[in-house]
């Protein structure tokens, strides 16, 4: 898995590339925690290039909401969420946790 960050103006956008699961969800959890912090709390994650998630990089996300969402500091948005991880994301219930976009632009343009 390779993840990439690009700072903005308001926000970061968290590139993720390959698999998430228990091997490497971790790795997201800390850099979405590095974001965190840096005084970052307004946080787009680009899921284009990602393959896989399983439950363990759910819960690295639903951390990472919980904490940028605490005093209303920011939250976290997803963008490009492939169609079989959007699906077991619905499932899962975190449909309602997540802003989706389709386009990076609209993403970061949110915020």
């Amino acid at each position: 898995m390779d993840i990439t960050v690009q700072e903005f103006k308001h926000c970061d956008m968290i590139a993720v590339k390959g698999r998430i699961d228990s091997a490497t969800a971790p790795q997201l959890a800390q850099a979405l925690e590095a974001a965190n912090d840096g005084g970052k709390y307004k946080i787009v994650i680009n899921m284009s290039e990602l393959e896989y998630m399983s439950s363990a990089g759910f819960r690295a996300l639903l951390a990472a909401q919980r904490n940028c969402k605490r005093y209303n500091r920011g939250e976290v948005v997803l963008v490009s969420v492939p169609e079989r991880i959007r699906e077991a994301l619905d499932l899962a219930g975190f449909t309602e946790l997540f802003k989706t976009f389709d386009d990076p632009l609209q993403a970061v343009g949110h915020f």
